[in-house]
């Protein structure tokens, strides 16, 4: 597949995770999931999302209750019918780019050597072992997931020699030069102002190094690390001197694996190469899980089944074989080992998803080779007095809850049914919190109730992990077409799309009443602020809070218990460092600088221009917002108002003369005035943070604008923009384009005065006086129609025919030349320029699974807080930290006889804003 096959319109936030090489890989993959119950339709539905070549689903079985609490693509209609046939259409229709078939008969050689990556879920330790043993000696990757009840395993076999290209996906760690020293070895001393991100036996590459030139053709250099902002290289004493500049960008490793046995080796099972802690405070637990699942397997082998549910007899026959290990968690394996979680499901299938794009891509590290997951803390605590969990009470009912029965009861379930939730995004988490909801059975009885907010609409982008929704949704609200969905898949559920933004505007809705209606709330936004917002009504209201939130394949979920654990809290400062203004406006030193001043550009040529002039022309309140201005800036804003109407196109060509005198002014001009001010052997005084170029990258050449791409790209874009918001037609014809630039005339360069930091008391003066003429041009000026209105633009990056990408990915360009910074594609530019969380469905999957988990532990009313976790996970590694949460603070807000006249809300008021550290007068 050639990146221009890729549907970069469908996998635009995939491929900042996964990258074009590894989809490209992928999109050649061939891939066998075996098992049509919950677990495997979950993996099967990650890896269609994904994008592989073809996937083939296999299952021999018929659809039964017990089924239906995690299979999402089964209906009540489907009993009695072929799991796989039932799912292959659903499948099917995520994603027309991959190829979804049915196999119903028994897995056999001739089928399995089709495949380059094996998946089994719900098989047997027999039927596992000579798969294994067959993919092993075929070079097919195998993997191996299962769950039992609140219990997940996950086993990896990708051959004698499989190759990492890439062992985490971050992007390469790259930093600006201060000096290198000639010596061996050589020292390279990094900025002042920014450290690096290098490590001991990295490899790294030299560009733009003035003096030392051999480097920048010298092959990738393995370094060792000195300090914060030092480290070594090769033997430097026969380069030229030093003079300034460049930059060092790692070089990515890939990394050779060897899986030596397959599970039909009998010490894979015995003493297993690594066990992957999922919670570091259950240690012992994995290998004994580990046992457990091998006696479960010989304990079906043997009886044709799997133990009841609760059943106390064939908990005792699982453990005869246990001489050591925890017995006790053997024991609770064995009782729940019947169930069937959607939860439990979705994590492990977002793990065992992730690995097959790791077999089929070579992108990040694979497990090697065992990884164990429980969540008994999920089930309910035992005190004195209370009735402990029956057979009779988690025994099937011909229910579609009965996977779930089977680990929690009947009681619990109806319990579960009654609840109401408040869920706050149907995006791509939003989407699978809904249908785990949905498998559960959350507010599907009476009295129960699911509201779900979200004011955004759908679009193509969002196909391609917010699994609820399909192409003829696209233009559809989210919440509306997420509700529609999940009711198909639980017809009982009770649940009322919303619109509406969770913010202080919004308030009238979400009232007191509403929330104290909760039994909880679930967060699935993608900002801070939000997140932040809706926290404080969940303190302020005492209601429990769910959050979760990705970046790639990176994840971290969140619950907060009132009274019991610390909430998510206010927001803290941000890590990001802002770019100071005169780098970003003369001195810029790599692309995002570029990049951030093109989005400025944008937004100040085509939009708050526009908003400027509308407010002037109808805003009666326009001089008084003027007035509470600085002269400076107001002096700014009716410039650009005065030249808006002033010299307002009447034509298509009028609108490609300004992008042309645009590109000189920001291009040629720009780097010749910078010069006049700055001459190369200049020391600037300006609080910069980067070093200044000289300006060989100048533009000089201005009439070239047919041999130069760049050139007429932004010409194009520009003149469009332009003409959009005076409400003239464009084009995109370049021949007509050029003939009009043949005919304008450029005027030569004058410099102006330089730039100054502080302007003197004339200065001031002279700018009042400015700020004076320009009000009476303003009175003075022969106003246009009175319906004349400008269109401002709202950026847009996901859409390709608008201009607005075209725009910022050759203006970015063209400055990044001027500077000599490496220019980026519409690809890199586009995630940098539109603020893109990168995001992939296997992480999503996983995320709400671990946060379903967690509502488990609500609506048993735990109140141990060392039974919630917190989780931060990366799939890409394998790294999984599970941790307590931090107990709530305590705060004295005053004595109990100031608080005894208080109403109730007015205390609850006190106590939110002492938590946010935000006490009232």
């Amino acid at each position: 597949m050639a990146q221009s096959d890729i549907d970069e319109d469908l996998y635009s936030r995939q491929l900042y995770v996964l990258g074009h090489d590894a989809m490209r890989i992928m999109g050649a993959a061939n891939v066998l999931i075996a098992g049509m119950r919950g677990l495997g339709v979950e993996v099967a539905k990650n890896v269609v999302l994904a994008g592989v070549g073809s996937v083939t689903i296999q299952d021999q079985g018929t659809a039964e209750w017990r089924d239906l609490s995690s299979q999402f693509y089964l209906r009540e209609s489907d009993l009695g019918h072929n799991r796989a046939s039932c799912s292959q259409k659903h499948l099917a229709l995520l994603n027309s780019h991959v190829q979804v078939s049915s196999h119903t008969e028994a897995l056999h050689q001739d089928l399995l050597s089709y495949f380059q990556v094996v998946v089994l879920t719900d098989s047997s330790l027999e039927e596992q072992r000579w798969v294994g043993a067959f993919c092993h000696a075929n070079n097919i990757r195998f993997i191996v997931a299962d769950t039992k009840g609140l219990c997940g395993q996950l086993f990896c076999d990708f051959g004698e020699t499989f190759e990492v290209k890439d062992i985490t996906g971050e992007s390469p760690s790259s930093s600006m030069i201060a000096h290198i020293s000639k010596g061996n070895p050589g020292i390279v001393t990094c900025t002042d102002d920014q450290g690096h991100d290098f490590t001991d036996d990295m490899r790294v590459t030299f560009s733009g190094v003035q003096g030392m030139t051999e480097l920048n053709s010298y092959g990738p250099i393995e370094i060792r690390v000195i300090g914060n902002h030092s480290f070594s290289i090769c033997d430097t004493t026969e380069f030229s001197e030093y003079e300034k500049g460049g930059v060092a960008t790692e070089v990515k490793q890939s990394k050779m694996l060897s899986f030596t046995h397959s599970l039909q080796h009998s010490e894979v099972l015995k003493n297993p190469e690594l066990l992957v802690l999922t919670d570091c405070g259950k240690v012992p637990r994995h290998r004994t899980l580990h046992l457990g699942f091998q006696a479960l397997h010989n304990f079906t082998q043997k009886h044709g089944r799997m133990p009841k549910p609760r059943s106390q007899v064939r908990t005792r026959r699982v453990l005869l074989s246990f001489d050591e290990f925890d017995k006790d968690v053997v024991r609770k394996l064995s009782l729940i080992a019947n169930g069937d979680l959607a939860p439990v499901n979705a994590f492990i299938g977002g793990l065992a998803a992730q690995e097959v794009i790791k077999a089929c891509s070579g992108k990040f590290m694979p497990l090697k080779q065992w990884l164990y997951f429980d969540a008994l803390e999920c089930l309910p605590e035992q005190k004195e007095g209370d009735k402990h969990l029956t057979e009779e009470a988690c025994a099937p009912r011909n229910s579609r809850y009965d996977g779930q029965i089977a680990v929690f009861g009947s009681d619990f379930q109806e319990k579960l049914k009654k609840l109401r939730y408040f869920l706050v995004g149907a995006g791509a988490i939003g989407c699978e919190l809904l249908k785990n909801f949905a498998l559960i059975g959350l507010g599907a009885g009476e009295g129960g109730h699911i509201t779900v907010t979200d004011m955004d609409s759908i679009e193509r982008s969002n196909l391609n992990r917010q699994f609820l929704f399909r192409t003829e949704d696209i233009g559809k609200q989210k919440s509306i077409a997420a509700a529609e969905a999940v009711q198909k898949m639980n017809p009982n559920m009770n649940i009322t799309p919303h619109q509406n933004r969770v913010c202080p505007e919004s308030e009238g809705i979400y009232t007191q009443s509403f929330y104290s209606s909760l039994d909880g709330v679930a967060a699935a936004l993608d900002n801070v602020e939000a997140r932040v917002y809706l926290d404080g009504c969940c303190v302020q209201y005492q209601r429990p809070m769910l959050e979760g939130g990705t970046l790639g394949s990176k994840g971290h979920t969140l619950v907060v218990v009132p009274h019991l654990t610390e909430s998510y809290g206010p927001a803290m400062p941000s890590g990001q460092k802002a770019i100071p203004l005169c780098t970003l406006k003369h001195f810029p030193h790599c692309i995002e600088h570029t990049l951030q001043w093109a989005r400025d550009q944008f937004e100040g040529l085509f939009k708050h221009s526009a908003e400027n002039v509308n407010q002037y022309l109808s805003d009666a309140e326009f001089w008084a917002r003027m007035a509470a201005l600085g002269e400076v800036e107001a002096v700014e804003v009716l410039e650009g108002i005065h030249e808006s109407l002033g010299k307002r196109p009447g034509s298509w060509p009028d609108c490609v003369a300004w992008a042309r005198m645009q590109w000189e002014s920001l291009y040629s001009n720009h780097i010749r005035q910078l010069l006049h001010c700055f001459p190369v052997d200049h020391v600037t005084s300006l609080p910069c943070s980067a070093p200044s170029r000289d300006g060989s990258g100048l533009h000089e050449d201005t009439h070239s604008f047919p041999s130069q791409t760049t050139h007429m790209d932004f010409v194009v874009a520009a003149a469009n923009l332009y003409a959009q918001i005076y409400g003239i037609e464009g084009s995109r014809e370049r021949g007509g384009i050029l003939k009009i630039l043949d005919g304008i005339h450029v005027p030569a360069f004058t410099p102006t005065s330089c730039v100054k930091i502080h302007m003197t008391d004339k200065e001031l003066e002279a700018n009042n006086a400015k700020l004076n003429e320009l009000k009476r041009k303003l009175s003075c000026f022969q106003m246009p129609s009175q319906n004349f209105r400008m269109i401002p633009l709202e950026f847009e990056k996901d859409n390709d025919h608008n201009f607005h990408m075209d725009y910022i990915v050759a203006a970015s360009n063209l400055r990044a030349e001027n500077y000599e910074i490496p220019p980026a594609d519409r690809h890199k530019s586009k995630l940098i320029a539109g603020r893109i969380i990168p995001a992939i469905a296997t992480t999503t999957a996983a995320i709400a699974g671990l946060m379903c988990l967690e509502l488990y532990k609500l609506v048993q009313g735990h109140q141990r807080i060392s039974l919630f976790r917190n989780t931060y996970i990366n799939l890409a590694v394998q790294y999984f930290v599970f941790s307590q949460p931090c107990t709530a603070p305590r705060f004295t807000v005053s004595d109990m006889a100031g608080l005894r006249d208080l109403k109730h809300s007015e205390i609850s008021e006190v106590v939110t804003c002492v938590l946010y550290r935000n006490a009232p007068q």
